[in-house]
């Protein structure tokens, strides 16, 4: 669970390393993020020669947190960083090519808006599943 002012990892090659979460999108009783959903955040870390600059404004899919998750068949799953995958708002595309780690199967299911098939383009491009 992320919260504002929470630091993320980005798990992709869009040249950002730290995004500082601002803002969870949804309902305004929406106080925490889960695994699936989206935060908007303020670039606070770059790689050097990239596109995005410190201060840039983003949006993230949350793709994995230290607070562990119940799965329906009752086992739970955790990880250790909060990390994140660069998106665009309005039809969830991520906007790397690469994204590196683990991603949970749970972000499949996510989806926003009229997205009917969730993060599909995010799981294709994950080296592994879990």
């Amino acid at each position: 669970m992320l919260q504002v002012r929470s630091y993320i990892k980005i798990a992709d090659n869009t040249g950002a390393k730290v995004v500082n979460v601002f803002s969870v999108n949804g309902k305004n009783s929406n106080r925490f993020a889960r695994v699936g959903d989206i935060v908007a955040g303020s670039v606070r870390q770059v790689s050097p020669n990239s596109t995005l600059k410190k201060g840039d404004k983003v949006y993230a899919v949350i793709v994995r947190t230290r607070k562990e998750m119940r799965r329906r068949d009752g086992s739970y799953i955790r990880f250790d960083e909060n990390a994140g995958v660069l998106v665009n708002k309005e039809n969830g595309e991520p906007k790397g090519t690469r994204i590196f780690g683990p991603i949970p199967r749970e972000v499949r299911e996510k989806a926003i808006g009229n997205m009917e098939d969730g993060y599909k383009k995010i799981i294709s491009l994950a080296p592994e599943v879990i």
